[in-house]
């Protein structure tokens, strides 16, 4: 909006030089400067435009104010001044030319805007209020910015009462909710926010959305029979629901009614309308319950085979701890290889991937995905270990040597890591049949193991 306002400036200037030269006899020698005048001020005018477009601001200010010394009457040059003021942050001056500008212009919107975020730098509230309420009678988004001042000022029943009357005119929206619920934060008043979500239920009861928020904010405020009860409410308003079994497995879940917790468990994992991170959390959660009830394992193993041809690395971790938790260590390592494959840099993916390698006897595979981690993450000693048993693994004694002692340069207080470097060297030296060398890491490893 602003860049229109510059461009009509622009072009209003210009066709007001126009004008004026179309009432002029150009074959009629002047008897007086005010053509000269006239024409020194546009080219000064058009300066200061093209020079704050290239961000020399100081030479703008420099050619505006040659325009004011030939004719003071132009409120544009006032704004055009404090809006060059207020980019080398000269916050008095700025302030000072934009309120001559709306001294001169007071129903100028693009004049009280630019006044307005002069003091919004300063965090001048009080008259960044005043002149956003003059502003609010040009767009009614104003006031949602007035909003937001009336809670950095802490005005929250101005706020508030503001909020009500924007909603009631042009119905809910996100922005005013989020701002709504920072003054129920701000201010404590969990019953107010309460008593709001049931009047929106109690307004538009077909509205899944009005469930859902209030299931939410029961449960945040440790409610769950009464989020609960909201929750069942919707299963009957809407029984097609998919969202509100995020919640409902939960409550299944607490109360002992596993049946129904897994149901709803499936219909969250198996939705389209529910967003991965989500989904994972559930996951997450019935890896843990089949843990602790495998009776339902087929049930997981159903769902999850279900999921997408591609799930995300969250998923296919959360199966790697399940396999792993049931000792399934080769299903596990198959998620893990899944999941590095969408994150490849990530450490910790890395380490499990290549402990379980090495678990299983894949040596080749543990040292490829080791010097690969290296790669990426070359002062981790944890990895020239991995790298080095998998080396030991593959009979390649010397190289595990190199690496294993390359390690031990970046071990900083970590001693039972250290043991394991000494261990490793043992073995290292062995494959090398040098047994003197072995033998004297093996000793050191005892002597850290004993304390000495």
């Amino acid at each position: 909006m602003k860049l229109i306002l510059k461009i009509a400036v622009f072009i209003l200037t210009l066709c007001f030089s126009l004008n004026l030269k179309a009432q002029v006899d150009f074959n009629k020698r002047p008897d007086d400067d005010l053509g000269n005048v006239e024409d020194a001020f546009q080219e000064s005018f058009f300066e200061a435009l093209k020079k704050h477009g290239i961000e020399n601001y100081q030479k703008s200010i420099n050619a505006l104010l040659h325009c004011k010394d030939l004719d003071n009457s132009k409120s544009v040059v006032y704004y055009e001044l404090g809006k060059n003021y207020n980019q080398l942050k000269n916050f008095g001056a700025a302030e000072e030319s934009l309120k001559k500008a709306v001294e001169m212009e007071p129903d100028n919107e693009w004049y009280l805007d630019e006044l307005y975020h002069v003091y919004l730098q300063q965090n001048d509230l009080n008259s960044a209020v005043k002149t956003v309420r003059q502003l609010v009678k040009y767009h009614p988004d104003y006031k949602q910015d007035l909003v937001s001042l009336y809670i950095q000022a802490e005005k929250f029943n101005d706020a508030m009462e503001l909020l009500d009357e924007l909603d009631a005119k042009y119905g809910i929206s996100t922005d005013r909710d989020y701002l709504r619920n920072q003054i129920y934060n701000l201010t404590g008043k969990d019953k107010d926010r309460i008593e709001n979500l049931e009047e929106r239920l109690k307004m538009d009861p077909g509205n899944e959305i009005n469930y859902l928020n209030l299931i939410y904010r029961y449960s945040e405020m440790e409610q769950p029979d009464k989020a609960f009860e909201i929750a069942k409410q919707l299963l009957a308003v809407n029984p097609q629901s998919q969202l509100v079994h995020l919640a409902l497995y939960k409550f299944y879940l607490d109360k002992g009614q596993t049946s129904e917790a897994v149901k709803s468990m499936k219909i969250v994992l198996k939705s389209s309308e529910i967003k991965p991170d989500a989904k994972t959390k559930v996951l997450s959660d019935f890896v843990n319950f089949v843990g602790e009830n495998p009776e339902y394992e087929s049930e997981l193993l159903d769902v999850t085979a279900g999921l997408d041809s591609n799930p995300n690395a969250k998923t296919n971790k959360q199966m790697a701890m399940y396999y792993i938790q049931a000792n399934n260590k080769p299903k596990a390592l198959e998620y893990f290889q899944m999941a590095l494959n969408d994150e490849p840099k990530d450490l910790d993916l890395l380490k499990n991937t290549i402990l379980l390698q090495i678990d299983l006897g894949k040596f080749t595979d543990a040292q490829k995905v080791s010097q690969t981690a290296l790669d990426l993450y070359p002062a981790q000693p944890v990895l020239y270990l991995l790298n080095g048993v998998s080396l030991n693994g593959l009979k390649s004694g010397k190289k595990a040597i190199e690496t294993l002692e390359t390690g031990l340069t970046y071990l900083i207080d970590d001693k039972p890591m250290e043991i394991d470097f000494y261990k490793q060297l043992s073995v290292a030296y062995s494959l090398e049949n040098n047994s003197s060398k072995s033998q004297w890491y093996f000793k050191q490893a005892e002597a850290l193991k004993n304390g000495n």
